[in-house]
């Protein structure tokens, strides 16, 4: 039996969509010009012109307003540096590597205040919700970082097999470790965060702007540490 189609969004709801994207766009713009402070409830109606219990409507409180940027903010990252790691053959370790390392960066200077959000400023007085959207898209990522180290063990465990333990890691990283690659050893989940690490590290620089003073192409610094990086692996970097 086939399933009827959705019937459409009635005009309220596209009204409500609309809104609701638009309290995220102007609480993103007041974290970028002011801090993670910034984002506040009555600001954001002031902007929209809309009074403060007309926005408590769509969100009850800031902190479910942050978490649903979180959620959009992380999602978007993760999807961004997935399709660029899959446009790359399965076979090519080196260049899935370097496509989700490139897509880290490119994706974080185009969305700073997202970047900051997730991966910088704390939100004073956040008080995250356990589990949802958001760790959901953490843990996509951990995973996706993992797998990569994965495929590259062979040969990068030549140069990183270290004196680790599974005690060194929490137990939820433990947990997806032992799923999804129950064949990797401790040492693999310390290169794994190393990776992430190395990645993060330039871009953060960056994001931040501290390499902007010191160097007119920061782009071929990140370039070669990923070309480092995965010499460092064992493997080849691709053209």
């Amino acid at each position: 039996m086939e399933t009827a189609p959705a019937a459409p969004p009635t005009r309220r709801e596209r009204l409500r969509a609309e809104t609701t994207r638009e309290i995220k766009t102007v609480a993103l713009r007041l974290m970028a010009e002011g801090g993670p402070d910034a984002i506040s409830l009555r600001a954001i109606a002031r902007e929209m012109g809309m009074t403060a219990g007309a926005i408590y409507g769509y969100f009850d409180t800031r902190d479910t307003l942050v978490t649903a940027l979180i959620q959009d903010v992380y999602g978007d990252l993760v999807d961004t540096v997935e399709a660029a790691r899959d446009r790359c053959a399965p076979g090519d370790t080196a260049g899935r590597i370097a496509a989700w390392g490139t897509a880290l960066r490119a994706w974080s200077l185009a969305h700073p205040e997202g970047f900051r959000l997730i991966y910088g400023d704390a939100v004073h007085g956040y008080q995250p919700p356990e589990g949802g959207a958001a760790a959901d898209a953490a843990e996509r990522a951990c995973a996706g970082l993992t797998g990569l180290v994965a495929a590259a063990w062979p040969t990068a465990k030549e140069f990183h097999d270290g004196d680790y333990t599974w005690a060194d890691f929490s137990d939820h990283l433990c947990e997806v470790l032992h799923r999804d690659h129950p064949e990797l050893p401790p040492a693999a989940a310390a290169l794994g965060m190393r990776v992430w690490g190395r990645m993060h590290g330039l871009v953060a620089l960056e994001v931040y702007g501290h390499t902007g003073p010191l160097t007119r192409d920061p782009g071929r610094l990140y370039e070669d540490e990923l070309k480092s990086m995965v010499r460092e692996l064992g493997l080849t970097p691709t053209a």
